[in-house]
């Protein structure tokens, strides 16, 4: 997460209880066919925003109930909407600037931007989705349901201490332990299999210490508004480069010893009443709920590894970064800072994106993942 090295004492957060706004009804008559819509109004506002959050919660408790913490999130299918034909589409720089809601609603499997795509001209059609620090295989699940409308297929995976992983973020010791459901997944790929990685946050060093161990099965690595460092940095090297300058991640970030205070920290948690200004500020609400529930802290000891990256192995992999350019965990000056530093590929921009453009641009996000997969070879 941005700015991790702001402090190792967390100052005392005050907590403030968000407060909620609702629209102006229009004036209406005395009628009583006018007063009985305003009473029916309003009693939907009110079942609206609670719904939003029992759905949320059901969401999470399904995961629970359904995946087995120790394997992958994979949800494979077949390709049901085919389509024939093929066109020849420039390659955006951007994501479109037309108008959406806040929410992104995901559109209708005829609607897509893949459907014109011939998958098996593709070098390959699997997505491999890596999740950033405190996040899990369930904040893929837009992502998720729109690869998958296409044809194509994916794996959301949870690292260790993750998600539904059972594992205590607080002991793990090193990046390796961390990333061991990643590298499983890659080592366990049939022979000749490539997959597209794609890391969110702290998930961008865990792709990248995959690629440095399986580059041949890897097509391409996208970063998602990541940490994508050079050879013998640590994601803290990275961030500590913004150290005082992100006061909402100084404040949102609380330290965990479980080692006791005279040792290192053993994990990072957040404060739940910042989620929404620090990650999600872009989000649905019933997103924000879901994360509220499910998010879990980020183990240290991977945070201040430093990677060793060589040209040979890391450096033959195609990178991709996707700059999110309102974002509050890792700014975009900061994620400017590392593209300049090894510069990828391409970069592309989600527009009005957060910290989780998942959840707050996933039609825009989609598009761009699409258009990666169609990148042929130079």
């Amino acid at each position: 997460m941005g700015n991790l090295c702001a402090c190792l004492s967390p100052k005392p957060v005050n907590k403030k209880r968000p407060s909620k706004r609702f629209a102006n009804p229009q004036a209406v008559s005395s009628s009583s066919s006018n007063r009985w819509a305003r009473i029916r109004s309003s009693r939907k506002e009110k079942f609206d925003d609670a719904l939003i959050q029992e759905q949320a919660i059901a969401a999470a408790t399904i995961i629970l109930q359904q995946h087995n913490g120790s394997l992958p999130f994979d949800r494979c299918a077949s390709l049901r909407y085919p389509n024939s034909g093929s066109k020849k589409n420039q390659l955006p720089r951007s994501s479109s600037s037309r108008t959406r809601s806040l929410t992104d609603p995901l559109l209708q499997p005829h609607q897509l931007v893949n459907q014109d795509i011939k998958l098996d001209d593709l070098e390959t059609n699997r997505f491999v989705l890596v999740h950033g620090g405190g996040f899990g295989a369930w904040c893929w699940y837009k992502t998720i349901a729109l690869l998958e409308e296409g044809g194509f297929r994916v794996s959301a995976i949870d690292l260790t201490g993750s998600g539904i992983h059972a594992y205590d973020p607080n002991s793990i010791t090193g990046l390796s332990q961390y990333v061991k459901p990643l590298t499983d997944l890659l080592e366990n790929l049939a022979d000749g299999e490539k997959v597209i990685l794609v890391g969110h946050d702290f998930g961008g060093a865990c792709i990248s210490y995959a690629m440095e161990s399986f580059p041949f099965k890897i097509s391409k690595a996208v970063f998602i508004g990541a940490a994508m460092l050079t050879n013998g940095q640590s994601a803290l090297d990275m961030f500590s480069k913004q150290a005082g300058t992100n006061d909402l991640m100084r404040r949102a970030q609380i330290f965990l010893y479980t080692n006791g205070n005279e040792h290192p920290p053993t994990s990072i948690d957040l404060d739940k009443s910042l989620l929404r200004d620090l990650l999600f500020h872009q989000s649905p609400a019933k997103d924000v709920a879901l994360a509220s529930v499910s998010m879990r802290p980020l183990p240290f000891a991977p945070v201040l590894e430093k990677l060793s990256l060589t040209d040979m192995k890391y450096g033959s992999v195609r990178r991709f970064y996707i700059e999110t350019p309102e974002d509050n965990a890792i700014p975009i000056a900061l994620q400017e800072s590392m593209i300049n530093s090894s510069p990828p590929e391409q970069v592309f921009r989600v527009k009005g994106a957060d910290h989780s453009p998942f959840f707050s641009k996933p039609q825009a996000l989609h598009k761009l993942l699409v258009e990666i997969s169609k990148i042929s070879s130079i």
